[in-house]
């Protein structure tokens, strides 16, 4: 691959998801005089695109761009509702009246099957959410989701035993499988090139838009004296799908779908608006419908439901499906999965307070956002490699301190220094907020980067899979 060099005065190329260009070009700087002297030498991968981006004229603040950021605040929902799980669970296991009806335990087999039943249902859910997503558009599919999402609200929240119960915790994995296929493809498609990693970014951080609210309904409502202690934050949990059922009327489709679906002039139209300024004869505009024309095929794979194939069996699908499983297996192996027992990880610390395991719980979303956030606004700007290299590391780091002071903290019994508690918390949330600078913006807008516009919900269906399998 050549590589020749760009002069600019200033800005980088973001976006990552043309492939029309298949080598890193120049566009020199040309003032009024010539070749600006003082412009500074860059390395692009699309040097047309890049001069379309410069050119463009998207005002952050106009009706369109607002309109647009509304759009990815409805899939910003569908992720909340999947981060109010994360928090909902850890802490309605330590409340009195959950354990009086269920008997649950907090560790055991049957906490083991209560939250293995939600990823059992999201990996099933997956290929369904695939055929949603490809067949009746981003939109509906977001739509659809929420539905079923309520409906495994609503037998969870009527549960007296645990089977029940189990049966809701797969129902709602089911729904939110269908909503997080089709979300952070909606998130990526209506985005313009240079603002994308910022906007699926932003989805992922969703997570932590639903495990905040869970964590402080969680909070509040361990104060009720009767079931409702843990049924009102399992009522709670279908707010996010409410807002999604009412916003996706009022946005607009993905042009990517639309151009799938033979509705071109509709896909132009959208583009014209919300990324060519109104301008008809906007150069970005020319090159998103041309590229998506070169990568969609009316007659490709995403109208063949079951074909998983161009996945798996051309070298250029196995590249890109290779950095989607990796990003998968690297983000559930990172040490993330101990949220869930937040409350139990508290008690072992020497906080044995049911209000304030709560408490710790709702601070430690907090900080997690923090992080997560200001990784996000740096999206567009950071090298992905070196980010998740280092912060992998830093991971690593901050988890082993908090293993082996917990590991200390263990060996003393019931004398639990209290120095040696308060640094294995420490650790803890710092590896948190390490953990959620690091993957949570990434693992949404890596595989979204990496998969070809015609295998990108089929891809996200099967990285879904991966993911909850680990």
């Amino acid at each position: 691959m050549s590589l020749h060099q760009v002069t600019s005065e200033s800005g980088d190329l973001q976006e990552k998801d043309f492939k029309s260009v298949g080598h890193h070009e120049t566009i020199p700087h040309i003032s009024k005089t010539g070749i600006d002297p003082d412009a500074h030498v860059k390395d692009v991968a699309n040097a047309e695109l890049y001069a379309a981006i410069q050119e463009s004229n998207i005002p952050r603040w106009s009706r369109r761009s607002i309109h647009l950021y509304f759009a990815v605040f409805v899939s910003f929902c569908c992720a909340c509702a999947n981060g109010y799980d994360g928090s909902l669970m850890t802490a309605v296991l330590a409340m009195p009246h959950f354990q009086n009806t269920f008997h649950s335990g907090t560790t055991g087999p049957k906490v083991s099957v209560i939250f293995s039943l939600y990823t059992v249902g999201a990996m099933v859910g997956a290929p369904f959410a695939a055929v949603l997503s490809d067949k009746f558009g981003r939109r509906r599919a977001m739509l659809g989701g929420s539905f079923v999402i309520i409906t495994g609200m609503i037998i969870a929240a009527t549960a007296k035993h645990v089977a029940q119960f189990v049966v809701a915790r797969f129902v709602l994995g089911f729904g939110i499988a269908i909503m997080t296929v089709a979300a952070p493809a909606y998130s990526i498609e209506i985005a313009p090139p240079h603002w994308r990693g910022r906007c699926t970014g932003f989805y992922n951080c969703g997570w932590f838009g639903g495990s905040i609210p869970a964590a402080a309904v969680t909070y509040g409502c361990n104060n009720i004296n009767s079931n409702l202690s843990w049924q009102l934050p399992l009522i709670f949990q279908a707010f996010a799908c409410l807002i999604v059922i009412v916003g996706v009327w009022f946005i607009p489709e993905s042009p990517r779908y639309l151009i799938a679906n033979g509705r071109e002039d509709e896909a132009f139209q959208f583009l014209v608006a919300y990324h060519g300024g109104g301008d008809p004869n906007s150069k970005l505009v020319a090159l998103e419908i041309e590229e998506m024309r070169e990568n969609i095929k009316i007659d490709g794979t995403d109208k063949v439901w079951w074909d998983y194939r161009p996945l798996f069996t051309t070298h250029n699908g196995r590249w890109r499906m290779a950095q989607v499983i990796m990003i998968g297996v690297f983000g559930q192996f990172s040490g993330n999965g101990l949220g869930y027992f937040n409350t139990v990880i508290y008690n072992n610390l020497g906080i044995h307070s049911v209000p304030q395991q709560l408490g710790y719980n709702l601070l430690n979303s907090v900080v997690s956002a923090i992080g997560a956030l200001t990784a996000t606004s740096l999206t567009d700007r950071m090298p992905r490699r070196p980010v998740l290299v280092f912060g992998t590391l830093a991971c690593a780091i901050t988890l082993g301190i908090n293993s082996g002071l917990s590991a200390k903290l263990d060996s003393q019994g019931e004398n639990v220094s209290k120095s040696v508690a308060q640094g294995a918390l420490a650790a803890y949330f710092l590896f948190n907020i390490v953990n959620s600078f690091t993957y949570t913006p990434l693992q949404g807008v890596l595989p979204c980067e990496a998969l070809d516009t015609n295998i990108r919900a089929k891809g996200l269906a099967a990285y879904g899979f991966i993911v909850n399998a680990v």
